[in-house]
């Protein structure tokens, strides 16, 4: 593939006078001996596919099919899916978690515009940012995880996860609306099937969007890990964040 960055889009087309899609991953301006293996990898495997952005669909929809979920929406880190989620809910006030989490978490929160109330409570594998129906599932990776009642949870990729594709996250929701809203909002507002000079884009968006290759990752992983597995973190594999003074400024009732 080559630089289509203002061409027609009849002028759009692959080596073997393909259409491709007009956001396509330029995979092919990078030197084949500095390219990432995983969609090479992905190919010898048995996927079939025709851009490198549709293994970010099929990582997409194997995760939802795993878990449980309608939908999941592919995102670079887990908590910066927690921040999503709150964008679109519109969160305001105070927003309780656990004390004992990883320190992202609660900086999100702050990140999002509320406070923090860090509660005394044991967890494993997920947790409520209460009141909102916002799940942080981070460290729990077994089939049928989405905990339903239209929740928007957030999953891990992490090096530590079971999943370790180094970085990444990916929301899941029983929602067309969300999912088509965390889409939009990952990508810069854009279209990813919009010839980019033709987009108008549909919101001011963030650049958190998952590559190709670290989908073909995730799929690959997938095929390779059990489907029931116990939580990697809980209660008592975090240190307590309630007494750290970054917070202090910006607890709440």
């Amino acid at each position: 593939m080559g630089n289509y960055q203002g061409l027609k889009k009849e002028e759009v087309r692959d080596e073997y006078g393909k259409d491709i899609h007009y956001t396509s991953w330029p995979v092919g301006k990078i030197p084949k001996e500095l390219q990432r293996p995983e969609l090479d990898q992905l190919t010898e495997l048995g996927y079939d596919w025709d851009d490198p952005r549709d293994v970010v669909d099929m990582f997409e929809e194997k995760v939802a099919k795993f878990a449980g979920s309608k939908y999941a929406c592919s995102i670079d880190s887990c908590s910066n899916g927690l921040f999503l989620a709150m964008k679109y809910v519109g969160v305001e006030g105070t927003i309780t978690i656990p004390s004992r989490t990883y320190v992202s978490p609660p900086m999100q929160i702050i990140h999002a515009g509320c406070k923090v109330k860090f509660e005394d409570i044991e967890w494993s594998g997920v947790y409520q940012l209460k009141p909102y129906n916002i799940y942080d599932g981070a460290t729990r990776w077994s089939k049928g995880m989405y905990v339903g009642n239209d929740a928007i949870q957030v999953v891990s990729f992490q090096i530590k996860k079971r999943v370790p594709i180094g970085r990444g996250g990916m929301i899941l929701t029983d929602s067309k609306e969300a999912y088509d809203w965390f889409k939009y909002a990952t990508y810069d507002g854009r279209d990813l099937r919009k010839y980019y000079m033709d987009d108008e884009f549909a919101m001011i968006g963030w650049h958190m969007y998952m590559t190709p290759e670290d989908a073909a990752r995730g799929i690959i992983l997938m095929d390779s890990v059990e489907e029931i597995n116990d939580d990697t973190g809980s209660s008592t594999t975090y240190s307590d964040l309630s007494d750290r003074k970054v917070f202090k400024p910006y607890l709440g009732e």
